[in-house]
């Protein structure tokens, strides 16, 4: 995913989720979102996704790595966390 903006990046949640390896462009939301579970490419640089698309492909220990590393990080993103960091920011922000 050669992304030049994204909202979030739930692509790469899901993908990380089912254990794929992620390749995606290193920018804002995606980059916090996959945090170091990813190989984070700059999307204006094809052949930097080039390399990394070769090294999952071909280096199945870098394969194994992303994919459990994906699938920790997929499990940080619950619902029940996502409302209790929404309630607190509400919280703080309602503070006189």
């Amino acid at each position: 995913m050669l992304s030049q903006y994204e909202g979030f990046g739930l692509t790469v949640l899901e993908a990380m989720a089912c254990g794929t390896p992620v390749v995606c462009s290193r920018i804002g939301a995606l980059t916090e979102v996959a945090g170091a579970a990813a190989l984070l490419v700059d999307p204006r640089d094809p052949g930097s996704a080039a390399e990394a698309l070769w090294r999952v492909l071909n280096e199945p220990p870098v394969a194994a790595e992303l994919s459990h590393q994906g699938v920790e990080r997929a499990r940080q993103f619950t619902w029940a966390r996502t409302a209790a960091l929404t309630l607190k920011a509400y919280e703080e922000v309602a503070r006189p």
